[in-house]
């Protein structure tokens, strides 16, 4: 069997040895993808004046909007940030933040409050796909993306998997609203609850009648709809501005980090 890489042992042992509050996880569920060594260290540039963290920033605050890929000098760095420690401490941080508002809030056991949780990069990582086909929104349009999204073997993001758990236990529904198409339904479905995901409320997916619409229009309808069937949004998670724009967003909104794409 291969030897691990030293970052990667070095990674698990430091895994192993940390502690988040009620947000720690087991090693297994940790990994996302294995590491790969990193091919540069520190911040890497687009040009003289504009840096890749800068830029990373500016996405991430939506300052840049409309973007179609990573710049191509940022490649690297966004990979490097995915695949290594800031992305998943980054993302343990919402989910921990949206946690400590649900379990503040005064909730009515009536049945009908519910919480938004988008699906790609969100509730289920597609990161083993990007390690190894690359970063950025070229890399969607492609048909070996349509067929790993087939395959349904999308592991969960852990710290949206453990903010899921923790808000089942206090009796709040959950509803997955996603730009995925109808027809993939039954993989998503099966995806889902074999990532951890083995309930929810909704699972609303994208009808071919919404392809002209932008996702933050799709979304608020969708919201809308929920809404007027009587359903409370007390929160949403997401992973796009999209997710969390719009009409209908509920009490509040988190935002989770996602430098590989931006959808409108």
């Amino acid at each position: 069997m291969r030897a691990l890489p030293v970052l990667q042992l070095f990674f698990l042992a430091t895994l192993a040895a940390t502690t988040h509050g009620s947000f720690e996880l087991d090693i297994a569920d940790q990994i996302i993808h294995l590491l790969r060594p990193k091919t540069r260290s520190g911040d890497s540039h687009v040009d003289d004046n504009v840096s890749c963290l800068s830029w990373r920033l500016g996405v991430e605050t939506h300052n840049i909007i409309d973007w179609t890929t990573v710049p191509a000098a940022c490649e690297g760095y966004a990979g490097d940030y995915l695949l290594g420690h800031q992305y998943r401490k980054d993302s343990e941080v919402v989910a921990h933040e949206a946690y400590l508002y649900a379990e503040s809030l005064n909730l009515t056991d009536d049945g009908n409050n519910l919480w938004i949780f988008d699906i790609d990069e969100t509730s289920l990582s597609n990161l083993p796909y990007f390690a190894d086909h690359g970063f950025g929104v070229e890399v969607l349009n492609t048909t070996s993306y349509g067929a790993w999204m087939l395959e349904g073997i999308a592991p969960a993001l852990p710290e949206s998997l453990k903010l899921y758990k923790k808000l089942l236990a206090l009796g709040i529904k959950v509803a997955f609203l996603t730009g995925r198409g109808e027809s993939i339904r039954n993989v998503t479905e099966t995806n889902l609850m074999n990532a951890g995901y083995d309930s929810w409320e909704k699972l609303i997916l994208k009808d071919s009648s919404y392809s002209g619409d932008t996702a933050v229009m799709y979304k608020s309808s969708e919201r809308k709809k929920l809404e007027g069937s009587g359903y409370k949004i007390i929160g949403n998670i997401g992973d796009q501005w999209s997710d969390l724009l719009g009409t209908n967003v509920g009490n509040r909104t988190f935002k989770l980090p996602n430098p590989m794409y931006y959808a409108s």
